[in-house]
């Protein structure tokens, strides 16, 4: 059986308000590639994230505490970090080898999203 590139998991990111949510997936180099109103398809970085609109229940975003999260896995980590320098969370988010392996950047999105970017340090190219 033949299995195509294009399979995997994707997050689904609830955002309180969706117009304001695409331009930053946007500065993150990702592109719309489906979706309609209420639910958005971004591809980018060989990646999809699935962005929905928030609604009343257990898809709205607290004001105060974002649960939600994404990480975003790819070598070409400080050429995303390079775009969103002013994103980026600070002193704890900084571009740098975490002592778990990672050489990682953490980011404050939309709604208080974390959006953490990182490849395995070992396979940090100097």
């Amino acid at each position: 059986m033949v299995i195509p590139d294009n399979v995997g998991a994707f997050a689904i990111v609830p955002s309180n308000d969706l117009a304001l949510a695409i331009p930053f997936w946007e500065r993150l180099g990702f592109a719309r590639t489906g979706g309609e109103n209420t639910y958005v398809i971004m591809t980018g970085w060989g990646c999809e994230v699935h962005l929905t609109q928030a609604g009343q229940g257990p898809w709205r975003v607290p004001e105060k505490h974002n649960p939600f999260g994404v990480f975003i896995r790819t070598p070409r980590v400080a050429e995303i970090a390079a775009r969103v320098d002013d994103l980026i969370i600070r002193p704890g988010g900084i571009l740098r080898h975490r002592e778990w392996g990672l050489y990682e950047v953490g980011l404050a999105g939309p709604d208080g999203l974390l959006v953490r970017i990182g490849w395995p340090s070992q396979l940090i190219e100097i």
